[in-house]
């Protein structure tokens, strides 16, 4: 895994289905998620994506689909997320613990027909965890896999 990334995108969605509007900064508050987002609590309060795998999917399917699609909270890039379950990812000053592989649902082939099978080999649909710790992020944030001091 790379030692270092930043983020690259932030996703809000307002409401379940609803649209992901883009944002420049975002709060992340401990036990709930981004502040705004519809999915908030449990297990699955932030998604993230890697933009390399974006950026493959984008070519494999020979399209320019906006990553703002695939419905994640987050965007890394220079940060593999694969196989990366109990580990904890350090978005700028705030932790995220991931607790698993995304599933892609239906919607993606709402967006393009065959996304949702391009998505589901080697966690290519991205990661979904728990917000550890209340803080700022901002896109060019940097992105790394934590460990205590």
């Amino acid at each position: 895994m790379a030692a270092e990334g930043h983020l690259a995108c932030i996703w809000i969605k307002r409401a379940h289905r609803g649209p992901m509007d883009p944002a420049s900064r975002a709060s992340l508050r401990a036990g709930h998620g981004l502040e705004g987002n519809a999915d908030q609590r449990g297990r699955r309060q932030v998604t993230l994506i890697e933009g390399e795998v974006w950026d493959a999917l984008r070519g494999e399917l020979g399209t320019e689909l906006d990553p703002s699609w695939r419905r994640s909270n987050l965007m890394v890039r220079g940060v593999r997320l694969a196989e990366s379950r109990g580990q904890i990812l350090a978005v700028g000053a705030c932790r995220i613990k991931i607790n698993g592989e995304t599933r892609p649902c239906e919607r993606m082939d709402e967006a393009l027909p065959g996304l949702r099978e391009a998505l589901r080999p080697n966690w290519r649909a991205g990661v979904y965890g728990e917000v550890l710790n209340d803080g700022e992020i901002a896109v060019g944030d940097p992105v790394q896999w934590w460990r205590e001091p």
